[in-house]
């Protein structure tokens, strides 16, 4: 199986599981080995009090971003630490775009960087993940 191959089946493994993503309406425009594309629209269940997207959903969007990528290689791995910067609101309506890609992945370890963006490439926040790889894998590879 190729690299390409098995970052699609483990990310289709993932996603049968994934019910958070799925219910906010998000979607994988794309993977590969460690990266990933996520997009996601804002919803009325989604602005805050000041009509703004809430961050929390900023910060959810690329959090999966994350996990589709730092588990594309087929070993099971978990968020360690994440932090965000949010540069510009989000808005009803706008359809965010989550792009992650790996920037250094040794050992059990790996950073990941993701830029939340809105229609048009707008930087709506800029995310830093470290993931931790753990025990399994998500899909059982063949003619590796």
């Amino acid at each position: 199986m190729s690299a390409q191959a098995l970052a699609r089946a483990a990310a289709d493994a993932m996603w049968a599981q994934d019910q958070a993503s799925r219910a906010l309406g998000m979607a994988i425009a794309e993977i590969a080995p460690g990266a990933a594309i996520l997009t996601m629209t804002v919803t009325e269940a989604m602005v805050n009090g000041h009509g703004l997207c809430h961050g929390g959903y900023i910060f959810t969007l690329a959090d999966s971003a994350f996990a589709f990528a730092c588990n594309s290689h087929n070993q099971r791995a978990v968020a360690q630490s994440c932090m965000i910067t949010y540069v510009a609101p989000g808005r009803l309506g706008d359809a965010l775009t989550a792009r992650c890609r790996e920037v250094s992945r040794g050992g059990r370890s790996g950073i990941y960087d993701v830029t939340v963006t809105r229609e048009g490439g707008e930087v709506v926040a800029e995310f830093r993940g470290l993931s931790r790889t753990v025990k399994g894998t998500l899909v059982l590879e063949t003619g590796v």
